[in-house]
């Protein structure tokens, strides 16, 4: 039986894959084929702490895949920083390529607040 989830994602900038592990101390992304418990996935892998097997991104499709058995080999808390550190990073690369202001801040409940300046103004 197995237990790899895919993640419909759109994880598609390898460049924000790695600001997210440099973001959360983490060991930059290889790309490789690696085994997950019963399976193979083909990516960017990414090593979470304390997890069994990395998280694998298929920058192409989007795509990540995975497989922490139902949080047994991986705390579930672990992956949603680092797609929050990749939504993160990506948002504040693109506004600044186009020119903008960005600040960041983190809030009580764990959520990050960024604010672009655009154009004189806030959006």
């Amino acid at each position: 039986m197995s237990h790899v989830v895919t993640l419909k994602s759109q994880l598609q900038d390898p460049a924000g894959v790695a600001a997210a592990c440099h973001r959360l101390g983490l060991a930059g992304p290889v790309h490789k084929t690696v085994k997950l418990f019963s399976a193979e996935a083909t990516g960017l892998a990414v090593q979470l702490p304390d997890w069994q097997y990395p998280v694998v991104i298929d920058t192409t499709s989007g795509q990540v895949r995975y497989d922490n058995y139902g949080g047994r080999w991986g705390e579930q808390g672990r992956l949603d920083a680092f797609l929050q550190a990749y939504a993160v990073e990506v948002v504040k690369a693109q506004s600044r390529r186009k020119g903008h202001t960005v600040t960041e801040q983190s809030l009580e409940n764990g959520s990050i607040k960024l604010t672009v300046q655009v154009n004189g103004g806030a959006a």
